[in-house]
């Protein structure tokens, strides 16, 4: 390998460990990292700020921020109250119980719209019925972003890596719903149990806290029912135009800065007071980790390891999917699930012409979507969604170490991509 892919190697790693153990946070480590190598020539301005392939995703950074606006705005009008108050009342303030209705919410939402905007609109909510019900809001975040990546498994819209896949192997919504939606059920009955089993010295019950939560009243918790109305009117055309993306041709990150500004606008709220609310650190850190994946893809580090693993697998089908699978979910486990994705769709999409009379060789981009999803799970910044977790995290006053994520979703990781396993088998090869 060249001096440029071998800085890349070093510099990334050595990013990694740094966030890994917290020596330096992890905004520092991504983004000197990245300027370390825009300055020793691994990459250039034109890669790290205008490529699709190997720069910052602005269709990721600008779909945050338009849904960080929308969030912000609806803040203000009372409804995350509202529906803290509902959702304990509805859990009887029982913390287990508490949790499986968040986690099967977050699910299902997640399948709908995607597992980042999901994240932003069911934090508030954790945050402000565990202070009511004076649990820890922490092991709720972790399993609530953990139900967002394997809910958004299930549909083409429910992770950003999805949309790539669906793009490059010409994969439809209901393609999707098929062969992935099927498995997350089961997944999530899964990931219920575990959760009793991860979290369980987080349930603590506090009679007196649960009687007065019991006793308010939902309705009183809405501040400004006119802007209620604006905010979810606004909110619904955006998550009908994500659902109809297909349909409508409009990017997800064009409907969601639109709507964002569009609800900014008609608020009639202060913009310097609502820009303050969105998490600009989260995005700094995105760009900067962009930037060292990027790195890796223009000096040819992931095409090098690619082509590595196409060649051991020649082949054989039911070797390659497995293979995929799990060095999918290893390597998505290390960096960010969207850029491994777009590095991968192009070495997946000639593994699946290689194979195309030897079986139903689409079995290799569900391998790859379980894979980068499930695998997003394993590590804090394994996915989008874990990285706006902890951001948000971080601006609460609950921050979330690496570590602390890291040691349930490992668990979490290895289980259902394990579950995967036999799914894959006896569908595509046992039953085929």
């Amino acid at each position: 390998m060249s001096f440029a892919a071998w800085a890349s190697v070093v510099v990334f790693a050595a990013a990694y460990l740094l966030i890994a153990t917290e020596w330096v946070h992890r905004i520092k480590a991504a983004v000197g990292g990245a300027l370390l190598l825009l300055v020793i020539g691994a990459t250039d301005g034109e890669h790290a700020f205008f490529s699709r392939d190997s720069g910052i995703d602005w269709s990721v950074i600008f779909l945050l921020i338009g849904m960080m606006l929308i969030v912000a705005v609806l803040r203000r009008t009372g409804i995350f109250d509202y529906l803290a108050i509902w959702s304990a009342k509805r859990a009887r303030g029982r913390p287990f119980r508490l949790m499986v209705l968040l986690v099967v919410v977050t699910a299902v939402a997640s399948a709908l719209l995607d597992n980042v905007t999901t994240v932003l609109l069911i934090a508030p909510v954790t945050f402000l019925v565990c202070d009511r019900l004076g649990t820890n809001p922490v092991p709720f975040l972790i399993a609530e972003v953990m139900a967002s990546n394997i809910g958004g498994t299930a549909t083409l819209v429910g992770d950003p890596p999805n949309i790539i896949i669906a793009s490059r192997g010409g994969l439809s919504f209901n393609d999707f719903l098929q062969h992935l939606a099927p498995l997350v059920v089961l997944l999530m009955v899964v990931f219920v149990g575990l959760c009793r089993l991860l979290f369980r010295s987080s349930f603590a019950y506090h009679g007196e806290r649960v009687a007065a939560v019991m006793a308010l009243r939902e309705r009183d918790a809405i501040r400004d029912r006119r802007l209620l109305v604006t905010s979810l009117a606004v909110l619904a055309v955006v998550l009908a135009a994500f659902v109809l993306h297909t349909v409508l041709h409009l990017e997800p990150a064009v409907v969601a800065i639109t709507g964002g500004l569009v609800l900014l606008a008609a608020s009639r709220l202060d913009a310097e007071e609502i820009a303050r609310d969105v998490e600009w650190p989260t995005l700094l850190f995105f760009a900067g980790l962009f930037v060292m994946v990027g790195a890796l893809v223009t000096t040819g580090v992931i095409d090098r390891v690619g082509q590595a693993a196409s060649e051991a697998i020649g082949g054989r089908l039911l070797l390659a999917s497995m293979v995929l699978l799990w060095a999918s979910a290893g390597l998505s486990a290390i960096v960010d699930n969207i850029p491994y994705v777009a590095t991968m769709a192009p070495v997946v999409s000639e593994l699946v012409h290689a194979h195309a009379g030897t079986g139903d060789g689409r079995v290799l981009w569900w391998s790859l979507a379980l894979g980068a999803d499930l695998g997003g799970n394993a590590t804090a910044i394994g996915a989008s969604a874990n990285v706006v977790m902890l951001g948000l995290a971080e601006r609460a006053g609950r921050p979330i170490s690496f570590w602390e994520f890291t040691k349930y979703g490992l668990v979490v990781a290895f289980v259902t991509v394990a579950v995967s396993m036999p799914y894959l088998w006896l569908r595509y090869f046992a039953f085929a």
